[in-house]
């Protein structure tokens, strides 16, 4: 492995940067995404509507569909690559599942978001940021 890193220096950095740059980036916008999450959105049994054109099939939407999806699934990639290398593997994957559309995506957010101290901290944060918190 060191020798690897030795002969591949270059591609080594290029890789750390990257890590690092995603860290300061989830930094910045886990805490404006949890902010914006209304305080009913986990309260229903199913998920909630949040646009009125979310449904249309148009060639524009369309495409700023795909490359939502494109895009998430760069995320998970990438998350799935710093869970070995340095970097927020766990924090970027769930950045990009929440890009993605597919079936049982709220049913995950819901589980995710009940499991362990998660809500507690989320609440707590977003109280001192004079939010109402979250409801289950």
């Amino acid at each position: 492995m060191l020798e690897w890193i030795q002969t591949h220096e270059t591609v080594f950095y290029w890789v750390a940067g990257a890590s690092f740059a995603a860290f300061a980036a989830t930094l910045a916008i886990i805490p404006w995404l949890v902010l914006r999450i209304p305080e009913d959105y986990f309260a229903s049994g199913s998920r909630q509507v949040m646009c009125r054109d979310c449904h249309r099939t148009t060639g524009v939407w369309l495409l700023i569909r795909i490359m939502k999806n494109a895009a998430g699934l760069v995320f998970v990639t990438a998350g799935i690559v710093m869970l070995f290398t340095p970097g927020q593997g766990l924090l970027t994957i769930i950045i990009g599942l929440g890009l993605m559309n597919f079936p049982g995506k709220f049913r995950l957010e819901r589980w995710m978001i009940s499991r362990g101290p998660t809500l507690k901290i989320i609440n707590r944060y977003r109280l001192r940021r004079g939010r109402p918190p979250l409801l289950l």
